[in-house]
């Protein structure tokens, strides 16, 4: 078991396995996209599958696998298919923009998705556009409705976006009526890519669960799951639910059990840091799986208290415009 500094246990890793994606949300990156890591920068399959079974020996029940996007790369369901191979590994889930994953869902099933979460900002196809920079929503759908056909938990991750997708909240809300689907609403983060100004504050989880409440005044609030980084709710007679993730206004950092490996092997212990080391670029030079193990338990013993902490001892404040896709959604 890993246990942090502040004895919080740590079993969840978030692994990016690539910093490309099919779509251009304006939240993420600049239009014209990022200055793509080499070839040689990347964790190959072996390395990412070395580390993950490393991790899974020390403790990790939980491995997320996310990008970019991480059907954007060749080799991702070949990884999966070797991590759901894992003893000890409880959980192997992922994020997806579903624009390529409806044709790969039977596949997930079969070895062992229990759980997808996929990003959808807006249910309307020219504000899609809007946001994304391209036209790619009946895709989305189509693995949406693969998703539930197939019997897989499916959570909506929805970041909540002043003058761009407002007037999605409700419509999406009422998706849960018939669909059991997990609608969850993301405050906006400043992980853009180009350092533009974000509105998390304008639009906190305070305000996204007043504007449902507007319309669904009998919204209830029911049980959070260990760990869970949404507030949950669910409107009476409905089949899902509704989260809101105060990923901006990080209320949920005293109960965090995740750490982050970036599509280049940088090891992250909260969203907000700087990285702590690379562990790809120390397994390249020879370091053994005790001295692997070593690093990444002296790490967490060195964790922030929460994001605001973490924000704080960035030696490069300039960095946190970086963008989600070079850090893992």
């Amino acid at each position: 078991m890993l246990v942090d500094n502040h004895g919080r246990t740590i079993n969840y890793l978030r692994l990016a396995v690539t910093d490309k994606c099919n779509l251009r949300c304006f939240y993420c990156m600049p239009e014209d996209g990022l200055q793509w890591l080499s070839r040689e920068a990347l964790m190959t399959y072996e390395e990412m599958l070395h580390i993950c079974t490393m991790l899974v020996g020390m403790g990790i029940e939980k491995i997320r696998i996310t990008g970019g996007e991480p059907f954007a790369r060749k080799d991702t369901m070949q990884l999966l298919t070797a991590l759901s191979k894992l003893n000890g590994l409880r959980e192997l889930t992922l994020t997806t923009n579903g624009v390529l994953t409806a044709p790969l869902v039977p596949e997930l099933k079969k070895i062992g998705i229990r759980s997808v979460n996929l990003s959808l900002d807006t249910l309307d196809r020219q504000r899609f556009l809007t946001i994304t920079r391209r036209d790619e929503l009946d895709k989305v759908m189509d693995t949406l409705q693969q998703l539930l056909h197939h019997g897989i938990e499916v959570k909506l991750n929805a970041v909540v976006m002043e003058g761009k997708n407002i007037e999605d909240i409700i419509p999406l809300v009422a998706l849960t009526k018939e669909l059991p689907v997990s609608v969850r609403f993301i405050e906006e983060m400043p992980f853009n890519g180009d350092g533009n100004q974000h509105s998390g504050i304008n639009w906190n989880h305070v305000r996204i669960l007043q504007t449902i409440q507007e319309v669904y005044p009998g919204i209830q609030k029911i049980p959070d799951a260990l760990y869970s980084t949404s507030h949950n709710y669910q409107v009476p007679g409905h089949n899902g639910s509704v989260g809101i993730i105060a990923a901006y206004t990080r209320s949920f950092c005293g109960t965090c059990n995740r750490i982050r490996i970036t599509p280049e092997g940088m090891l992250k212990m909260c969203l907000y840091d700087n990285g702590v080391f690379n562990i790809k670029d120390m397994a390249r030079k020879g370091a053994s799986n005790d001295m692997l193990a070593e690093a990444v338990t002296a790490a967490i013993q060195h964790r922030a208290v929460d994001g605001w902490e973490a924000d704080r001892n960035r030696p490069e404040k300039i960095n946190i415009h970086e963008s989600m896709a070079t850090i893992g959604g």
